[in-house]
């Protein structure tokens, strides 16, 4: 079901929400004060008691961010004061896929863990989520009707949904803003096709000083995760509509790779050290050593938070080509199994803390004050007159210069989600990109004709 379906306004939901409550306070209890209702469309009675255990609270490390989660499990406990929130911080257990692949097999997730968009058949493979649908509607989530449905359907399998978002991205194009203006370009105006990318990059290797144009990955998966992401860009596909055969063997996967070859080895605008993965391209446009690359838009406070950059020496244009750009994004799921209030008390947290405009992770104010971020164009999954207050709010409150985004910002492109088994998918199309970009005579056709047939026997392995 369509978030659109739901299209009460914002006073309607509030006032069910409150008569909900009410009615709940007044109902009969048990010794926890509100009974363990198993009815899923009933709110949370307040004086039930309950303990949630909940994935990646920030480490101590993270001060600010740790600050303001039990800020905000305090607010929350204003409306739920029985409602007991036990925070984890296992270093890692938010970001290491082997961690939590092993974390499903052994079915030790806690009652409500944090998940990549991509995680979704790993973990329903697994039994690890429950089926939320019965539990999620406007007055258990207030704004439902205002969250992109393309975000929420990227939480669904056969139609049930099994997590709400926390983040979600799309790709684009990341500038050094001082290389441009050195190399004589207009940082305000990125380049908007792949002839253009070629032009720019181009003018910005003529700098010397072993400055590259145009940064691409080619190890660690993330080289095919990029191939993907310029084949959508083309309007292109890696997997075909049935999901069963590989797509990318086509005028378009040859468009991509032959001209990330011209810009490597004729155009020589992309620097001799290839073979680069994560992490790479960040530190060197960090440091003015690159021009561009493609990425979203969280890399930027990164590069600032980690490597010490400058906000004001980045911006963002929309991915080249426009036809559609990589999204994806991060969400929680609950362990499927656990109780019916221990569900709802889940909703509701998950409801404040990530998907309430003014609230939580929303709060742009406190987190200015805070000395975090505020202004980049991420995470940005609301419609309407949501998205129009929350983007305000943004602005009102912005500590990076939301002018360097606005190229990004006012032209977005639509957001296609990644191929099924995409990690597998991506670490052979690996293999296509450091083809072209370390080998000038490399054989394109070969490349992706023997990738395509690898790709096929993983997708036929079920």
């Amino acid at each position: 079901m369509r978030s659109v379906l739901f299209r009460r306004g914002r006073r309607a939901a509030a006032a069910v929400l409150l008569a909900l409550s009410l009615a709940a306070c007044g109902e009969g209890g048990g010794a926890s004060g509100g009974g363990d209702s198993s009815d899923p469309t009933t709110l949370l009675d307040p004086r039930t008691k309950v303990t949630i255990t909940i994935d990646c609270m920030p480490p101590a490390a993270k001060a600010a961010e740790l600050k303001e989660w039990k800020e905000d499990v305090a607010e929350f406990n204003k409306t739920y004061p029985n409602v007991t929130i036990e925070g984890r911080s296992t270093p890692g257990q938010c970001l290491e896929p082997p961690r939590f692949t092993a974390m499903l097999k052994a079915k030790s997730q806690p009652d409500v863990f944090y998940t990549y968009f991509t995680d979704l058949p790993q973990v329903l493979a697994e039994n690890g989520a429950q089926d939320i649908s019965a539990y999620v509607h406007p007055w258990s989530v207030p704004l439902l009707k205002d969250v992109n449905p393309d975000v929420l359907d990227s939480l669904r399998h056969k139609g049930r949904l099994y997590g709400l978002p926390t983040s979600n991205y799309t790709m684009g194009l990341l500038i050094n803003r001082k290389l441009f203006e050195d190399a004589g370009l207009d940082p305000d105006a990125p380049p908007r096709t792949w002839e253009e990318v070629r032009a720019a990059a181009r003018k910005i290797a003529g700098l010397g000083k072993d400055i590259a144009g145009f940064g691409e990955y080619s190890a660690g998966n993330t080289g095919g995760w990029h191939f993907t992401a310029q084949l959508y860009s083309l309007g292109g596909d890696v997997v075909d509509a049935s999901g069963t055969r590989a797509a990318f063997d086509d005028r378009l996967g040859r468009q991509v790779a032959r001209n990330l070859h011209a810009m490597r080895w004729e155009d020589d605008s992309m620097g001799g050290t290839q073979l680069l993965k994560w992490g790479d391209l960040q530190k060197r446009i960090a440091t003015d050593k690159l021009g561009m690359f493609l990425a979203a838009p969280d890399d930027i406070a990164y590069m600032v938070q980690e490597l010490g950059a400058k906000y004001e020496n980045f911006g963002m244009g929309p991915i080249p080509g426009g036809r559609n750009t990589l999204a994806g994004g991060n969400n929680y799921m609950i362990k499927q199994g656990i109780a019916p209030d221990k569900i709802k008390a889940a909703v509701a947290w998950l409801s404040f803390k990530f998907a309430t405009v003014g609230k939580g992770q929303f709060d742009w104010a406190r987190t200015k004050a805070d000395g975090l971020p505020v202004g980049l164009p991420q995470p940005n999954f609301w419609l309407g007159r949501t998205k129009a207050k929350d983007d305000a709010a943004r602005v009102e409150h912005a500590t990076v210069p939301v002018a360097h985004f606005r190229t990004f910002m006012d032209n977005p492109v639509p957001g296609k989600a990644e191929p099924p088994k995409a990690q597998e998918i991506y670490e052979i199309l690996d293999d296509v990109m450091a083809g072209v970009l370390t080998d000038e005579d490399a054989d394109i056709d070969t490349l992706l004709a023997t990738a395509a047939a690898r790709v096929d026997r993983v997708l036929a392995d079920g």
